[in-house]
């Protein structure tokens, strides 16, 4: 599909016309007719804008750079060339940044591909930097490559945890600060330290979160690491029954639009506006506040639905409908609230931890409120098989 039918999906999947995608970005009516229909080419930043105000997820992006996102079998970075060339010892620019590209585009899949499949291909490429760092390279080189294996350790180690590997999740993860201190690179670092705080977190050692979360933000302040951090922290609070949730979500919101929109907002370490609802709903789901609650889950959900049906990011949709089986059940209605439950059960891409978290907090909140339904044994019975 061309960048130009892929911009009319999007936009009648949004529900808007020509001049409502005119005012959200400032480019005319005429040529963003003319990109739909060929008559243009869409530059970068347009590329960047049109994807930000349609919530693409990046589709738009990789749509104008000829890349829409595909199976990993289908993708050129994914050729033995590439291979070839990190054996061969190859430390060329060209390789490097081929090299980066290939990991970009793994940590863009986090949220849809098969968490065994994923794992298995970012340790082989840890073992490909690996070996280049054994051998005789230059310093920038050198530095280039300890980047690479702290960004692959960090996703190994996401993906491990999902797969309920608790102690190999820990080990990758103090790798990967190891790589990052030693290429002096703070954000690799920082999202170490929001690793400790999502394992806390998810384990129920809230206040090691809050902790974890204070250390990451003073080692990489002002970027995507810190929007994350200042969630994990503002998730933690919430749960310990702590006050200043709402000057927390500001704060971490005004620094997310000071931030620049990243170019693959797909990429599991980076934040979007999109992925700042997402972590709010959690927020405003443990203060009690349905209403809002409600509305960030049914906007999560839309976002993450592409035009043609499919869910973008599983993972988040299945929260969003335990958050919305949440508000049925403090409505009254357990019917409505056991089947969004079961249906956030579902399988799939998951964070099996943080799925349990989620799904626990909602057993114990319908068996307060429902005490001796049967029903909620149904949900529970599909919470013993996650």
């Amino acid at each position: 599909m061309s960048f130009g039918e892929l911009l009319r999906e999007y936009r009648d999947h949004r529900g808007w016309s020509l001049g409502d995608l005119a005012r959200a970005t400032h480019y005319s009516r005429s040529y963003l007719s003319n990109l739909e229909n060929g008559r243009k080419v869409p530059t970068e930043d347009l590329a960047r804008t049109v994807d930000q105000a349609l919530r693409a997820k990046g589709e738009l992006i990789s749509a104008a750079r000829q890349e829409v996102a595909a199976k990993l079998n289908d993708t050129p970075w994914q050729t033995a060339e590439l291979v070839s060339r990190i054996q061969a010892s190859d430390t060329t620019s060209n390789t490097i940044e081929s090299l980066h590209s290939t990991i970009e585009e793994l940590c863009c899949q986090y949220n849809r591909r098969d968490a065994l499949d994923l794992r298995r291909e970012a340790h082989e490429w840890l073992g490909h930097v690996g070996a280049l760092l054994k051998r005789p390279i230059g310093l920038k080189a050198h530095t280039e490559l300890l980047v690479a294996g702290g960004w692959l350790a960090l996703l190994a180690g996401c993906v491990e945890y999902d797969l309920g590997m608790g102690t190999a999740a820990e080990s990758t993860r103090v790798a990967a600060v190891q790589l990052g201190v030693e290429a002096g690179h703070p954000e690799i670092v920082g999202w170490g330290h929001e690793m400790t705080a999502w394992f806390a977190l998810t384990q129920g050692r809230f206040r090691q979160a809050v902790d974890a979360s204070l250390k990451g933000q003073a080692t990489a302040p002002n970027s995507f690491v810190t929007v994350q951090l200042m969630a994990q922290e503002a998730k933690a609070k919430a749960r310990l029954g702590q006050s200043g949730l709402h000057h927390l979500l500001e704060t971490g919101r005004d620094l997310l639009t000071r931030l620049p929109y990243p170019d693959r907002p797909d990429n599991h370490f980076k934040v979007d506006p999109a992925k700042w609802d997402y972590y709010s709903m959690d927020i405003h789901r443990m203060a009690g506040d349905n209403d809002q609650a409600s509305e960030y889950a049914r906007g999560v959900i839309h976002d993450n639905i592409a035009p043609d049906g499919t869910e973008v990011s599983p993972m988040r949709i299945a929260e969003c409908r335990l958050t919305l089986s949440f508000v049925a059940g403090r409505d009254g209605d357990l019917e409505q609230a056991v089947d969004l439950g079961r249906q956030g059960l579902r399988d799939g891409r998951q964070s099996k931890v943080h799925l349990r978290m989620i799904a626990s907090e909602l057993d114990q909140e319908l068996r307060h409120h429902f005490p001796h339904e049967g029903l909620v044994s149904d949900f529970e019975e599909a919470l013993r098989a996650v």
